[in-house]
């Protein structure tokens, strides 16, 4: 059968508070609002998530793994006012069921304006994993996937990491499903880098259209998700197939709140 591959991005940026050219305080960022936002999403979503993910690597053993992307900036935001949220997220690295994944610190645009930055903020990013979670990333992202060949081909010329995951996109793809691994279209397949594409129709059917009564297969039940899952198993080379199931971790308990059923639902996807 297929691969099911989930990963999880989470990200809280540094929001700026109200700053005029009258303001002679050197502080530009709104900490107040900062920290309201993040114990709410915390309270809301990753809390429960990551308990619940760690009951499940429990029950399922290695048989239910999982990908996390943690920005620098929602890490350090937890170091100041949740640090228990670095404790689960420790445990989780114990469990061996879970991969951290690398890109750039600041969740940046910085590879289309500067390869120095770029590399500076990769190299400070997986500075943090390593030294909070003993993990040294072997697959990167980029900021909101975006993708191509020039970024593959830089990716590979770092000579750290064994794949990079990407958008789906349809007009790219064409013909060729988003459920296959392929290479980088770079010099020597981007140094044998893998390309994980996300399946974003099975994916967004989780993230955004999950309480969407107007939805006309609404309620997703388990079973229907598991059917949908399955149906890909023909999508040619079985030893290739993979299902990239990538979302905001918010998905859980945020923009799908605990009343929705998505907790339920994720205590039964596995």
């Amino acid at each position: 059968m297929a691969s099911v591959c989930f990963y999880f991005q989470v990200h809280q940026p540094f929001r700026l508070r109200r700053y005029s050219v009258f303001d002679s305080e050197p502080h530009y960022f709104d900490d107040e609002t900062n920290r309201r936002i993040l114990n709410k999403v915390a309270d809301k979503c990753y809390r429960p998530a990551t308990r619940k993910i760690i009951e499940l690597v429990e029950r399922h053993g290695d048989q239910f793994r999982m990908a996390f992307s943690l920005t620098g900036s929602v890490i350090e935001q937890w170091q100041r006012d949740a640090p228990d949220l670095i404790e689960l997220f420790q445990q989780l690295s114990d469990s061996g069921c879970c991969e951290f994944l690398a890109e750039t610190y600041h969740h940046s645009l910085a590879f289309l304006y500067s390869r120095d930055e770029f590399n500076e903020q990769v190299d400070l990013h997986t500075q943090m994993i390593e030294s909070l979670f003993g993990q040294t990333p072997r697959v990167f992202r980029n900021t909101e996937l975006i993708y191509n060949n020039e970024l593959a081909a830089h990716v590979a010329s770092l000579k750290r990491f064994t794949g990079i995951i990407a958008e789906g996109a349809d007009h790219i793809l064409g013909h060729r499903s988003p459920n296959q691994v392929y290479h980088p279209h770079a010099p020597n397949h981007g140094g044998g880098l893998s390309l994980l594409l996300k399946n974003y129709r099975l994916s967004d059917d989780i993230a955004f259209r999950f309480s969407n009564q107007n939805w006309n297969e609404w309620p997703l039940t388990v079973d229907k998700f598991t059917q949908w899952v399955n149906r890909i198993n023909s999508d040619g080379d079985q030893h290739g197939v993979a299902c990239n199931l990538f979302l905001d971790y918010e998905t859980f308990g945020e923009h799908q709140w605990e009343s929705t059923g998505i907790f339920d639902f994720l205590d039964q996807l596995p």
